[in-house]
């Protein structure tokens, strides 16, 4: 597995990938690809942490697992590329975005990249999953690494905005120091909990207004 890392991360987390199950987690990841086909491709894995470096994270969206149908998952949590049709928890996320704060995408985008390049972490707790069968690499140490992650987050002096959507991501409440950041919970955006819950939970508006009192500049969400 090709673990190419921004210079702060790498640094930040170089005691964490020198570690035994990290190890055990490339050669499961390297094999995988060898027997399947394996989502994101291996230059993406990272693209989250690529894309936004340790110093820049004030806004911290965690998910869950990758896409794991074709031509969508590319190492971003909940964004799949350009051009193709966003599955149905980013058309939730993108329906509440209208109504929160009155921004439309264009449609059938559901690229979150320019999230990212302005300080938006979003991280799935898993990285990578054998094509058409979600969760499947589940249990395989994934896990411990993201959770390095969201400590080193919480090490950050600075506020950062932890938004933790459904029973999964807020099992992680506990990694992250709350005398010293903003955690937002709500209902997931799946169809299956959106009702629930989500619609309506305003956490586009929530986190900039977050950010604004923290004296940070607000996420532009515009797609």
């Amino acid at each position: 597995m090709n673990v190419t890392l921004p210079d702060d991360w790498k640094i930040a987390l170089s005691a964490e990938t020198e570690k035994p199950y990290f190890a055990e987690l490339a050669a499961f990841v390297d094999a995988q690809r060898a027997a399947h086909t394996v989502f994101p491709p291996e230059d993406e894995v990272f693209s989250a942490l690529k894309l936004t470096p340790l110093q820049t994270v004030k806004v911290f969206i965690l998910g869950q697992d990758p896409y794991h149908d074709d031509n969508q998952a590319h190492g971003l949590a909940f964004s799949v590329r350009p051009g193709i049709k966003p599955p149905p928890s980013l058309r939730n996320m993108v329906k509440e975005l209208k109504d929160d704060l009155g921004v439309e995408a264009a449609k059938d985008n559901g690229y979150l990249v320019p999230w990212a390049e302005q300080g938006v972490l979003l991280l799935n707790t898993v990285l990578t999953v054998r094509a058409h069968e979600p969760a499947s690499h589940k249990g395989q140490g994934w896990e411990a690494f993201t959770d390095a992650v969201i400590r080193t987050v919480s090490e950050k002096t600075d506020r950062v905005v932890f938004v933790l959507w459904g029973a999964h991501a807020q099992k992680k409440r506990a990694l992250i120091d709350e005398s010293r950041h903003t955690i937002i919970v709500s209902a997931h955006p799946s169809p299956l909990s959106a009702k629930a819950g989500f619609f309506g939970s305003k956490p586009y508006s929530k986190i900039n207004t977050a950010l604004e009192s923290a004296g940070k500049s607000p996420v532009n969400w515009q797609l």
